[in-house]
């Protein structure tokens, strides 16, 4: 394994199992003696943009702030595996510009495969009108033109998953 840092920028779909793809992954390369930080998206929100909402503007400003985040992180030798929306195509470039060593995983899940999923309630909640902007209805996903990962969560179970990311990290050169 590379002694360097590095982020796997996971991004998807609300439900699409961004983060429940990153856990094994995770898992896997703790198990090979890296430093690993999971950052997921509700998480990280309540403590680096407690104050943001979900506007285009919210988001973009909360999603650079976790780029440098990464960045600092992946620097000092940390494996960064980053769960979120990150709906924006111009955001994840800057994320990419930012951290440098950067993997982009596209959990790829249908939109109707999302609502029925929907663990939190929040297409739900959106279809009610209680919230809005909500990614996939409300507002845009802009699929990534180009990422280094596709996963496709509504044929691959989690593990078939992050085989296919941890086999792609080796294909890069990130694992032996």
């Amino acid at each position: 394994m590379t002694a360097d840092g590095y982020v796997v920028w996971f991004t998807g779909l609300p439900g699409s199992g961004k983060t429940t793809i990153a856990k094994v992954v995770q898992t896997a390369l703790a198990k090979g003696g890296r430093k690993v930080e999971l950052l997921d998206g509700d998480e990280v929100r309540t403590w680096l943009s407690p104050n943001e909402g979900f506007s285009r503007e919210d988001r973009e400003r909360h999603l650079k702030r976790v780029a440098d985040v990464c960045q600092l992180l992946a620097r000092n030798g940390i494996v960064v595996l980053a769960s979120f929306v990150s709906p924006y195509r111009s955001t994840r470039e800057y994320a990419r510009k930012t951290i440098g060593t950067f993997v982009e995983v596209y959990v790829k899940c249908s939109l109707e495969t999302c609502r029925l999923r929907d663990p939190k309630g929040l297409y739900r909640k959106a279809s009610e009108g209680k919230i809005g902007n909500m990614t996939g209805m409300q507002d845009p996903y802009e699929e990534p033109p180009a990422p280094e990962v596709v996963v496709e969560t509504e044929s691959q179970t989690p593990e078939e998953s992050a085989r296919v990311v941890l086999a792609r990290l080796a294909a890069l050169g990130h694992l032996r």
